[in-house]
This record gives structure tokens, C-alpha cells and sequence, in this order.
């Protein structure tokens, strides 16, 4: 069944030691472009996670939230980087040295060292990723909201993909009848046109004191009477319209198909528009274009 581009979804998954929520969101794009946020200890499962939804999506920004909750403080780690502290508190005191600002105070050297951000680190999990079991075990965890989220978010995706192809559907039946309107009024354009230009050409003939020659009249009135023909603009919309219906049926993604598909349309109505002078036929291409522009842009919102 064809997707909207647009979802969202929520996952969670509950170990002994941690929580694990996630949110999936996505909005139309022309690519697949997917962002993770995620806590620095899941890192090693994000290749795994985008091939996991690479299955499900292949159009659309998509953003991806994970959150950790820790319950067991065994499961922390604070790491300090004793290198990078004692060159940090050798750079400031040779600068207040330099600069006569007097002796660097524990009390102040302590507190910029905890505001420094790469001095003391908080890991989350780091002691429960030390074994294949469980780093093994997490990625179950995080699978488990992974596809809760996913489910939810592909059910969305579907409910809003099957009303876009309904309401294109809708749009196209209408389509279609302006066009069998128009191959019906067509014929009798034609008539018309070719009435006047006969007479047109005649009355200039005449005016150039020359005698009608019908056969070179008829010669010059089926040039004309060709370059305002529609009828093979009318039977490429109509084969147009037979290929939409049977691309909204597909169950794969058809959102590239369908944006080509239209951009067909729009220009064999526009082709129309130009050739017919009528203006019935005119408004009705007016009627048209406006049909296909609201299908274009549900079209674009399907993955």
C-alpha cells in the first residue's frame, strides 16, 4: 500500500537496569535523509538501526530520537582524563603567572576543571557493553522500541498514504471527464476553425484580385487544421490516466513514478491549451490544470 512521507511513531523497551525510548519522525523530501540522536554509549547500533529502517523507508527526512533512562548506577561510569587535567592546570597557572594575577587557588582550579567538558566524562552503560552477551542483550532492548516505533509510525504513514490516493483518485475521475468533454467538443472546433479559415482565405484571394484555387485552399487549410489538432494530446492524457490508476494500485513506493506521471499531464493539457482556440475548450484546460496541480501535490507527500 502506498506511504505518506509524513509519520510518526514511539517505542520503548524496559531492561532490568534501563529504559529505553525512542521517537521516530519524518516530513516530505525528495531523497532519503535520516538524522539519529542518540546517547554516545548506542553509537555501535547505528548502522545497524538505519539498515533496519532502510527496509521500511525510502523517501523523507526522517529524525530518530533515542533516550536512555539508567536505573542501575553500576551501569555508569565517570572517566577522568588526569593527562589532559594536569596540562589544563599548567596552562593556567603559566597564565597567571604571565599575567601577575596571583596563585591559582585549589577552590578555582577545581571548579574549571569540572566545567571543562572533556576532563570528567559520564558514560552511560559503559559497564553492561563490556560482554558480547551484553552488548548482545542491549541491542534486543533497543530493537524492541526500534520496532514498536516503527509499527506505530508505518501505521500513520499508511492511513494518510491510502486517503492521498484516494483523494487523487477522486481527482483524476474528474480529470478524465473534462477530457472526454473535450475529445467530444473537439471535432467540432475543428469544423468551425476550418469554416472560417476557408473563408478568411478566400476573402484574402479576393482581395488580391486573384481567382480561389480549392486545392490549394484545402492544401493550406490542412497545414493549419494540423498544428491545432489535439487529438493525439487527448489520447496520450487518456493513456496517462490508465497508467496513474494502475501506479496507485502498486504496493511499493510511488512517489517518483507519480510525480513524472504528472509532470506528463501538465504537459499535454498545456499543449492543448496553446493548439485550441475555443473557449470552452480554454476554461476547461484551466479546470484541468488546477485538477492536476492538487494532484501533484498529494503526490509529492507519497513515498
Amino acid at each position: 500500500m502506498p506511504k505518506s512521507m509524513t509519520g510518526f511513531g514511539r517505542g520503548e523497551s524496559i531492561r532490568q537496569s534501563c529504559r529505553l525510548k525512542m521517537e521516530i519522525k519524518s516530513v516530505n523530501h525528495r531523497y532519503s535523509d535520516i538524522s539519529i540522536k542518540l546517547p554516545r554509549f548506542l553509537n555501535p547500533f547505528e548502522d545497524k538501526i538505519r539498515k533496519r529502517l532502510a527496509e521500511d523507508i525510502t523517501r523523507g527526512k526522517v529524525d530518530i530520537w533515542i533516550h536512555c533512562d539508567i536505573f542501575a548506577q553500576q551501569d555508569s561510569v565517570i572517566n577522568v582524563n588526569v593527562n589532559l587535567a594536569d596540562s589544563y592546570v599548567e596552562a593556567l597557572s603559566g597564565l597567571s603567572n604571565r599575567y601577575e594575577f596571583g596563585k591559582l587557588t585549589p577552590e578555582l582550579a577545581i571548579t574549571l576543571l569540572a566545567n571543562h567538558p572533556d576532563i570528567i566524562t559520564f558514560d552511560k552503560m559503559e559497564a553492561s557493553m563490556s560482554t558480547e552477551n551484553e552488548h548482545k542483550e542491549l541491542w534486543e532492548s533497543l530493537k524492541e522500541a526500534l520496532e514498536e516505533a516503527l509499527t506505530e509510525f508505518n501505521q500513520m504513514r499508511k492511513t494518510e498514504g491510502f486517503a492521498m490516493v484516494q483523494d487523487i483518485e477522486s481527482k483524476c475521475n474528474l480529470a478524465k471527464q473534462i477530457v472526454t468533454e473535450i475529445s467530444e467538443r473537439a471535432p467540432e472546433v475543428l469544423k468551425e476553425h476550418s469554416v472560417r479559415i476557408r473563408e478568411r482565405m478566400e476573402d484574402m484571394i479576393c482581395k488580391m484580385g486573384q481567382k480561389p484555387d480549392d486545392s490549394r485552399i484545402i492544401t493550406e487549410m490542412a497545414v493549419l487544421m494540423d498544428k491545432g489538432c489535439i487529438n493525439e494530446e487527448i489520447a496520450r492524457l487518456q493513456s496517462h490516466f490508465g497508467q496513474l490508476y494502475a501506479i496507485l494500485q502498486e504496493k511499493d513506493a510511488i512517489g517518483r513514478k507519480l510525480d513524472f506521471l504528472i509532470q506528463e499531464l501538465n504537459r499535454e493539457v498545456n499543449t492543448i491549451g496553446s493548439k485550441s482556440g475555443d473557449v470552452d475548450i480554454t476554461a476547461q484546460v484551466v479546470e484541468l490544470k488546477s485538477l492536476i496541480e492538487k494532484m501533484r501535490e498529494q503526490a509529492q507527500n507519497i513515498e
